[in-house]
């Protein structure tokens, strides 16, 4: 790998918590990010917002799809500017864009820009998703890793993989050690977005699915350990 787009899910950012961030657990993202860009990784990292709202599953009665999915993406801005300022501390450089206009916080997202920035070694973090309703983070992450010719997508999760079910539910759910993105999309597995998957497939860019929580996982995969699932080609 040479230069990865990590997604993480906004719930990553909440460690044992119901809702928000979790400073211990901020820290320690942090500290796996740096070791990662130590090892001379180019680095890319979409940011959920779960931890705050869903906009897919909205709780606010009353409140239509559109209205939540922008809040949504107000809280992937909170996640972003805390990762950001909790890696800066180990002396990183970062930039931090977003999809949609907050000047006053972050850049907008330009892929030239951002293409500089990468190639100059910074830790770029993403915002706000595609700046579009009914787009997911997921979504997003994969059309970063497609406009910055990403190796790679990691998406970092609180589940060892991808499952025919989801394992929090179903304790003998099976696990994939590797699944095509055509099975994956037929199966309607859900642990990523489909349209996230199908677009990944136009392109052919792996996606591996782990576990974020379990500390030393993510410097592992970038050393070439198997970890999690491989969602990719049929044949490699």
């Amino acid at each position: 790998m040479k230069r990865v787009i990590l997604k993480l899910s906004g719930e990553i950012f909440q460690g044992e918590q119901e809702f928000g961030i979790d400073t211990l657990q901020l820290k320690r993202l942090a500290e796996e990010i740096t070791g990662v860009h130590n090892k001379g990784i180019e680095l890319g990292i979409v940011v959920g917002g779960g931890n705050f709202i869903r906009g897919s599953n909205n709780p606010l009665k009353g409140v239509d799809r559109v209205t939540s999915d922008y809040m949504g993406m107000l809280g992937t801005l909170m996640n972003a500017l805390a990762l950001q300022n909790m890696i800066e501390n180990s002396g990183i450089t970062t930039r931090l864009q977003s999809g949609i206009e907050v000047k006053s916080l972050a850049e907008p997202f330009i892929r030239r820009r951002a293409l500089r920035h990468i190639e100059k070694g910074r830790v770029l973090i993403f915002a706000c998703g595609t700046g579009s309703p009914y787009f997911t983070t997921d979504t997003a992450s994969v059309l970063r890793a497609i406009e910055l010719k990403a190796d790679t997508i990691l998406k970092g999760t609180k589940v060892n993989g991808v499952y025919n079910k989801d394992p929090l539910k179903y304790p003998h759910a099976k696990k994939y050690d590797k699944i095509s993105y055509e099975e994956f999309i037929e199966r309607n597995l859900q642990v990523m977005d489909l349209t996230a998957v199908t677009l990944a497939k136009s392109e052919e860019i792996p996606i591996v699915v782990f576990n974020i929580t379990k500390e030393g996982n993510l410097g592992s995969l970038i050393d070439g350990t198997r970890i999690g699932t491989l969602i990719g080609k049929e044949k490699e």
